[in-house]
């Protein structure tokens, strides 16, 4: 008896059957795994309904595998009838018993396999669709902003417009009894709070100045900017920008210039010496205040003027300038006799010679 089983095992046919046999176990073992996993995973995500399903799915699982052990165990050669049967030589010196036992192994092995891949189908689809909707579900999420803008709003949804309607309806806009958003009232109660805080910090402890207070403080900073500034522009001025200085105190400025420098020539009260009268109406050069500022500035020294540019600032000769254009219309001691145009200085201190009543120097 052990020396027909030997030689039943050592035939090809049979060990390429349990080869077959043995190779679909393994693949029974493997896609039952995968199975098992994603029949877990099911359980976990989903309702006891389902969970109760999938339970159902594992068991005819293990159910299958079971019986196909036990088949893949008759064929071993633990029934003697198989083996009986192998003695009696008829295919591939197997007998049909034999032979058709092992068919019917490896077919019912085939049948687990297919009966696993469509359950396994079955999972991945109810997966995928379940991927698709919380997909869909996060690219119709509203983003944060608009969840926080609905937050800050207090925004009713229209289902809840009946709780606030008033009853007022004009010309089909309805009278709801709308909340005021949170973002305005918190922003009026901060008002509500500064404006006490400021009645009181301003107005009763006197701990910061009031609004007239704060306009005298500005206006007399301002002013102090202002002098700054002038005293910087001044510097700037040119025989384009210049302008008549009536003040006094620049006015002396150029009379304290004008005696140290020009006095030698115009005499101390401008009547002329060397140089011209400078208190009449006639002008060698013209007498505006541009033409006065021109002459100073780039002098005449084919005439034994100057130029005295480099010796003084621009406001400094601005204010010579002035000095010396107010000598205007004084009675000096001793006059020197007319030279030059006779100047009319009627309009915004532009130089115009008076065609009329032009007179020379004879």
């Amino acid at each position: 008896m052990l020396l027909n089983t030997v030689s039943t095992m050592s035939n090809p046919l049979v060990q390429l059957l349990v080869v077959i046999i043995i190779t679909l176990l393994v693949a029974i073992g493997v896609l039952a795994y995968t199975v098992m996993g994603a029949a877990q995973i099911y359980l976990r995500k989903y309702n006891s309904y389902k969970k109760e399903k999938g339970s159902k799915v594992l068991q005819l699982v293990f159910a299958m595998m079971l019986s196909s052990g036990v088949l893949s165990a008759q064929t071993a050669g633990a029934d003697p009838s198989v083996t009986e049967a192998l003695v009696t030589p008829n295919m591939g010196g197997l007998s049909d018993a034999a032979l058709w036992a092992l068919l019917s192994v490896i077919g019912l092995e085939f049948l687990v396999l297919l009966w696993l891949l469509f359950h396994l189908k079955s999972l991945l689809k109810f997966e995928f669709e379940h991927v698709d909707i919380v997909k869909d579900a996060h690219v119709n999420k509203p983003s944060r902003f608009l969840i926080w803008w609905d937050h800050i709003n207090k925004f009713r949804p229209v289902h809840e417009e009946a709780d606030i309607d008033l009853g007022h309806d004009y010309d089909g806009i309805r009278e709801l009894d709308n909340r005021l958003p949170p973002w305005w009232l918190y922003g009026f109660y901060l008002c509500v709070v500064f404006a006490g805080i400021y009645l009181y910090r301003n107005h009763v402890s006197h701990a910061a100045p009031s609004s007239k207070e704060e306009l005298t403080m500005s206006l007399e900073a301002a002013a102090i900017e202002k002098e700054a500034y002038l005293k910087k522009a001044a510097n700037k001025v040119d025989e384009n920008t210049v302008t008549y200085l009536s003040d006094a105190s620049s006015l002396e400025a150029g009379k304290k210039i004008f005696m140290t420098t020009c006095a030698a020539c115009h005499a101390a009260d401008g009547g002329g010496m060397v140089g011209p009268n400078l208190t009449d109406n006639y002008w060698i050069h013209g007498g505006s205040i541009v033409d006065i500022f021109k002459t100073i500035k780039y002098g005449w020294p084919e005439k034994g003027m100057k130029s005295w540019q480099e010796d003084y600032s621009p406001v400094q000769m601005a204010q010579l300038s002035s000095y010396v254009k107010s000598l205007t219309g004084t009675k000096p001691a001793k006059a020197k006799e007319p030279q030059g145009d006779l100047f009319s200085d009627s309009t915004n201190n532009v130089a115009k010679k008076d065609t009329t009543t032009l007179v020379s120097k004879p």
